[in-house]
């Protein structure tokens, strides 16, 4: 057996039922065979992939609040501190009932590579909680905000750990937990990203994913001899990642036909109003049925069904594991030519072998949703320095970080005999990096 199925083996072996941390190591190793075959005897020697794939400290932790009844609850609270070979730990807090150990590993894992790969000084992690903030009142989101950063704050620090958001938690959860940071620490730091503007947040970081994932998509398309403008996109998700990735789409010429929520789906052949989703989904934080009463001349659909809509580009937005085989086949019949991840994750691996089968551009997510995290540590630099910079510097380094992410992973495709699948490129590009840092570093 080979040392890198010795590895995932044992990986499934010692940690039972975490599907998808098991899916995303495995993913990975196997696509780094190439760079395991050049140092084999080293890596053997050092352990190093066993290394890797263990984490350097798991935080699970309870997390009792009070609602507005004056009923305790108990939710449970992880943060996964993966890899900081070359920086602090960097990745954001889950906050959904879908939300366990082993969906956190998966994220960490994968946050080492992504990190990695966009050449700024910041190592993997990531955390979350079961906890639910739909339907919950203000004061029952603090309450539960302060109780789980009460626990975590023992742990983490500007140079040691930097959270942020993810699904669940945006500027109103950070900054709850970043005011209980506050109190129990005595000092103001950048130990959270993802803050509003008045105390260190950064301009640009809402739309930082979502643009990254069409600065990336755009410079792909651009080196094919393809231009992204008048091309029909299908988009699903209508969370954050989805609405700025509609919004850049739209402003770089491409029509964006579709979004989506747990509950169902909208189709508006016209091209999504982004003002009338924002007013939904970050005002009113309604469903998507509201946006009939706008735009009367759009479907809504119950359930899932964005991909059976024919389209030029796929951009899966929403969750992991979103977009199956069967989805992918309909895409391909109707025509898709380029397919790039702004959530993590979103595409099964059959899903993502047939789409590389038929010739279709593949940019996976630690790749195409980059940008977030890096605007992450963008804001990271802004704070240690106490600077503020405008929307534009902000965004001009983005859209650099993410064309040069671009190239740096077709070169490493390119370096081993995989060129065009940027796949295995973004995980060698991300690892190479990372293994160079933990080989310096000695047996840490």
């Amino acid at each position: 057996m080979s040392y890198v199925n010795e590895v995932i083996t044992r990986v499934i072996k010692e940690n039972p039922n975490e599907p998808e941390f098991h899916q995303a190591v495995k993913e990975v190793l196997l696509s780094l065979e190439p760079v395991v075959a050049k140092h084999e005897a080293q890596m053997r020697r050092d352990a190093l992939l066993e290394r890797l794939v263990n984490p350097e400290r798991q935080l699970k932790f309870r997390v009792p609040w009070i609602d507005d009844n004056g009923q305790v609850h108990v939710n449970t609270g992880y943060r996964v501190q993966f890899n900081s070979a070359i920086g602090p730990y960097k990745g954001g807090l889950r906050l959904h009932p879908s939300v366990n150990l082993g969906i956190i590993k998966f994220l960490g894992f994968e946050q080492i590579f992504k990190n990695s790969l966009t050449g700024l000084p910041i190592g993997g992690g990531k955390g979350g909680s079961d906890f639910d903030p739909k339907g919950k009142t203000d004061r029952e989101i603090m309450a539960f905000c302060q109780s789980f950063m009460t626990e975590l704050a023992k742990h983490i620090g500007e140079d040691t750990d930097v959270p942020a958001g993810d699904i669940g938690t945006g500027a109103r959860e950070i900054g709850y937990m970043f005011g209980q940071y506050k109190r129990l620490r005595n000092k103001f730091t950048g130990v959270l990203t993802g803050k509003g503007l008045p105390f260190g947040g950064s301009l640009a970081r809402t739309q930082a994913t979502g643009y990254g994932l069409l600065y990336i998509t755009q410079e792909m398309l651009r080196c094919h001899d393809i231009d992204l403008s008048g091309k029909t996109i299908c988009v699903s998700g209508a969370g954050n990642v989805a609405i700025y990735a509609i919004e850049k789409a739209q402003q770089l010429g491409a029509k964006v036909v579709t979004c989506s929520d747990s509950t169902g789906w909208i189709y508006d052949e016209e091209g999504i109003d982004v003002a009338l989703l924002k007013e939904i989904k970050e005002v009113k934080r309604a469903r998507l049925t509201e946006y009939l009463a706008g735009r009367p001349h759009a479907q809504y659909r119950d359930g899932k069904g964005v991909w059976s809509i024919p389209c030029d580009i796929a951009l899966p937005c929403a969750t992991q594991n979103e977009l199956h085989l069967e989805d992918a086949k309909q895409l391909v019949a109707n025509g898709v030519i380029a397919v790039a991840e702004g959530a993590n994750m979103p595409t099964t691996e059959d899903a993502t072998n047939y789409f590389h089968e038929q010739g279709v551009y593949f940019l996976p997510a630690k790749a195409a949703n980059a940008g977030g995290v890096a605007t992450s540590a963008l804001e990271m630099s802004q704070n240690s320095e106490r600077l503020h910079w405008t929307f534009d510097e902000v965004d001009a380094m983005l859209k650099d970080i993410m064309v040069q992410l671009y190239h740096n992973i077709d070169d490493a495709a390119a370096k081993y005999g995989f060129d065009g699948n940027y796949v295995v490129g973004a995980n060698i590009a991300g690892f190479e990096k990372v293994m160079e840092a933990m080989n310096a570093q000695g047996i840490v």
